[in-house]
């Protein structure tokens, strides 16, 4: 009996074993995975470890009900014990562990351990974000944009929503630039299309506008959340029934640190679809994602530990570097950009 894309996804998973992750002989290579996840995702790629003959450990529990730290009181000993003492960690679980202490603990600028983060994928997910595109033509696009982005101070996003929001870029803090290269511990690696970091806070003022989706703890959007931004801060939230259950959330937490934007993105993998799941959502093709809560540890910025992570996706919205509009209503207008984008088919 075959499986839909079985062939497809034997492919994807060498894919990302012998060329994102590059893994070794000999290596320790962690798999972690949660019963919300595609365990048909998990086992191929523990297939393609093996046939390195990497040391390969699926571990596999139960769902927390929450993600990163708010996954922290749910997680097994053995999984954190697993996590800590691996070379090679690839997160496939549903609620992802990216930001949980046994992460933290982990993952170090510099350390051992390798990170690669496709939490929640499927079968589906995987093949269309990585399977099927071109990587050298997506690294190409997302080079062209990161340097672009780099040479900017000011920025300006707007959206048909409301969506207001300005920001200035200090050139000393880091640009993640994720596309498809997972081999080292610089960053914590993330799937392809993504490029994220941290404007100067006292700058990043507003008001910002999710309506595609926002998760945790909602998934995709019946209609927009608007947040009123002061400083990198949000002080207030406006919406419907969704921007209530995101403001009840944030309040459960009762840590200041959790009302801090702490990222922006960019979205650019040309296969990735609109479907509530945050790591595809976040690769959208035009869309901005806004990180709030706990602050990533590569792009710098001021904003503390907090005691989880949620992310946002912005749609059709336009943006300006400079004086200069780079994008229109969710596509990239910048000529250079329209000439690689077409090489991704979009």
């Amino acid at each position: 009996m075959f499986e839909t894309h079985e062939l497809e996804l034997a492919k994807t998973a060498d894919v990302i074993v012998r060329q994102m992750m590059k893994i070794k002989e000999g290596e320790n290579f962690l798999i972690t995975v949660d019963s919300g996840a595609d365990s048909r995702v998990a086992h191929a790629v523990a297939n393609a470890g093996k046939s390195v003959d990497a040391k390969v450990a699926l571990v596999y529990y139960s769902e927390p009900p929450e993600v990163g730290g708010g996954a922290d009181p749910y997680l097994p000993e053995p999984v954190s014990v697993a996590i800590q003492n691996c070379d090679a960690w690839l997160s496939l679980e549903r609620q992802y562990l990216l930001y949980s202490t046994p992460w933290r603990k982990a993952f170090k600028v510099g350390g051992k351990t390798r990170y690669l983060c496709l939490a929640g994928m499927d079968v589906e997910m995987l093949v269309r974000c990585i399977g099927k595109v071109d990587m050298k033509a997506l690294a190409a696009f997302q080079d062209r944009l990161w340097n672009m982005t780099k040479k900017t101070k000011k920025m300006r996003i707007t959206s048909p929503t409301g969506m207001n929001i300005s920001f200035e870029n200090d050139p000393k803090r880091g640009i993640d630039n994720h596309k498809g290269k997972a081999d080292d511990t610089s960053i914590p690696h993330m799937l392809p299309g993504q490029i994220g970091w941290m404007p100067i806070e006292e700058t990043v003022n507003g008001i910002l506008v999710f309506d595609g989706s926002l998760y945790p703890p909602i998934g995709m959007l019946r209609g927009p959340v608007s947040l009123t931004i002061k400083e990198a801060r949000i002080v207030k939230i406006s919406g419907g029934p969704d921007a209530k259950t995101f403001e009840a959330w944030l309040k459960k937490w009762n840590d200041p640190n959790m009302y801090n934007v702490v990222h922006i993105c960019y979205g650019c993998n040309p296969g990735a679809k609109l479907t509530g799941n945050i790591v595809e959502d976040e690769r959208f093709w035009g869309v901005t994602e806004w990180g709030i809560g706990f602050a990533p540890v590569t792009i710098g910025g001021k904003a503390g530990p907090a005691a989880s992570h949620t992310d946002g996706i912005c749609l059709s919205q336009s943006i300006w570097m400079g004086g200069v509009q780079t994008e229109k209503d969710g596509e990239y207008i910048e000529p250079e950009l329209v000439k690689l984008a077409k090489k991704l088919g979009k």
